[in-house]
């Protein structure tokens, strides 16, 4: 039987700028790309194709060169157009100029009955070669998962918090077969539950409403509340030496895609967001979708900053950049590469803050729709304990500490003040609070980075 958890801590940005609830339907984008960026744990990814090569959807492109096996795959058949590098040759990303209709590597395709008797080992091979892999997630540490470990439990949160989410009822329509056939799957690499997270006060897709063999647990509360780090701690924490998996529901679903249909399926929605956009809406396309079509003719102003994925963890990859692998959103905001002379002297009620301090009065009006722009008005400065961090954040941990941990190196401290427990979404929203200025998602991977690495 699920659980109900109810939070308090926390803090919802509401953006102006949301899509509108329906799927438009362009030509699509002439090029795609997969960016072993979008991916931590990957060790010197190795590429396997060479510009000129063609591919079909589900083609392997590169692998993890200490993990073989785990292989990243095309999400479109076409002719790889470009291997792109960065400095020191790192990889940045695979680009495909896709066909005008997709072909597929045809992979063993199986009846509802058959996932019920199937062995772990053939689910784990197929799941390994079709690249379908690469969507779970291990715990600690926000990594790849390791097809050698086996999980104590499994999340799915089925609600997205952050500012400006796509709604999941719009983007998983119809897809309730797959999901449980995802989740009939999953069960068979843990003994532990699987579990499927909603929000108590939001209107439950039948997908996770009707899925069967796992837990529906319901959560309430404002942001980070459908982070899924934040619902592992309230029903099972991890302590060192757990491993905990997780996957987004695009993930389960492409899974049951996989085995019900025998081939990669990389089609998603995905939701075209924020101030800047003429009509915010949704489009149908494939994972690594490059954003130009979706944007031409399309924004309000030319300086704008374009993030793949929420403002708060996601990256900024311009007008021509590519949507991240796990992002189901593209957000469009105003730049914010001015200075403001004596700005946090005026009293406003157009700034929004989670602070009420002097000449911030966003709180008065709590249910407004901000602009909010990339300046971060002000630069790094001294650490300064305000306790703010703690009241944004609904995990039992401090996260002030830990964060001065990480910069001291002190592993001890580190692992006593739950390091295992987060990742950067986790911990997004103390990056918005923050009056000193501090990346703090950036200041816990390389916490991460120096635990795994020990």
């Amino acid at each position: 039987m699920g659980k109900f958890i109810r939070l308090k801590k926390g803090f919802n940005i509401n953006l102006a700028g949301k899509a509108t609830p329906k799927v438009a339907t362009i030509e699509q984008p002439e090029t795609f790309a997969i960016k072993p960026t979008d991916f931590h744990g990957i060790y010197m990814p190795k590429v396997v194709v060479k510009e000129g090569d063609s591919v079909k959807a589900g083609s392997v492109l590169f692998h993890d060169k200490k993990h073989e096996n785990i292989v990243f795959t095309a999400p479109v058949s076409g002719e790889v157009v470009e291997v792109k590098r960065g400095e020191k040759r790192k990889l940045l990303e695979v680009r495909i100029l896709a066909d005008k209709a997709v072909e597929y590597i045809q992979f063993d395709k199986y009846s509802v009955s058959d996932i019920v008797n199937l062995k772990r080992e053939k689910a784990q091979e197929q799941l390994l070669k079709s690249g379908v892999w690469v969507n779970i997630v291990q715990r600690p540490f926000g990594v790849v998962a390791d097809p050698n470990e086996k999980p104590k439990s499994i999340f799915i949160s089925a609600f997205d918090s952050s500012p400006l989410a796509p709604d999941y009822n719009i983007v998983y329509k119809g897809q309730e077969h797959y999901f449980q056939a995802g989740v009939d799957i999953l069960k068979k690499f843990t003994s532990g539950p699987v579990h499927v997270n909603v929000h108590s006060e939001r209107e439950i897709s039948p997908v996770f409403s009707q899925v069967k063999g796992a837990e529906l647990n319901k959560f309430s509360g404002p942001h980070p509340s459908g982070c899924v780090g934040v619902q592992i701690h309230h029903l099972d924490p991890i302590n060192k030496g757990d491993i905990v998996w997780t996957i987004s529901p695009f993930g389960v679903i492409q899974i049951g895609k996989l085995f019900l249909n025998g081939i990669y399926d990389a089609s998603k929605v995905i939701a075209v967001a924020g101030s800047e956009v003429k009509e915010p809406q949704y489009y149908a396309t494939y994972t690594g979708a490059s954003v130009k079509k979706f944007l031409a003719n399309n924004l309000k102003q030319d300086h704008v900053r374009v993030v793949s994925g929420n403002v708060l963890t996601g990256t900024s990859i311009g007008t021509e950049g590519y949507v991240g692998f796990f992002d189901q959103l593209v957000t469009v905001i105003p730049e914010g590469d001015y200075f403001e002379f004596m700005g946090w002297l005026k009293p406003t009620v157009n700034k929004l803050s989670f602070h009420r301090a002097f000449g911030l009065l966003s709180f008065l009006n709590p249910k407004k729709e901000f602009v909010l722009d990339s300046n971060n008005r002000g630069e790094p400065r001294a650490f300064v304990q305000t306790g703010i961090f703690e009241k944004v954040t609904p995990i039992d941990i401090l996260p002030t500490y830990l964060l001065k941990a990480i910069i001291a190196e002190d592993y001890d401290e580190m692992e006593a003040l739950g390091i295992y427990e987060v990742i950067e979404e986790d911990l997004a929203l103390c990056e918005f609070v923050d009056v000193s200025k501090h990346n703090v998602q950036s200041i816990l991977r390389e916490g991460i980075d120096l635990i795994s690495n020990s």
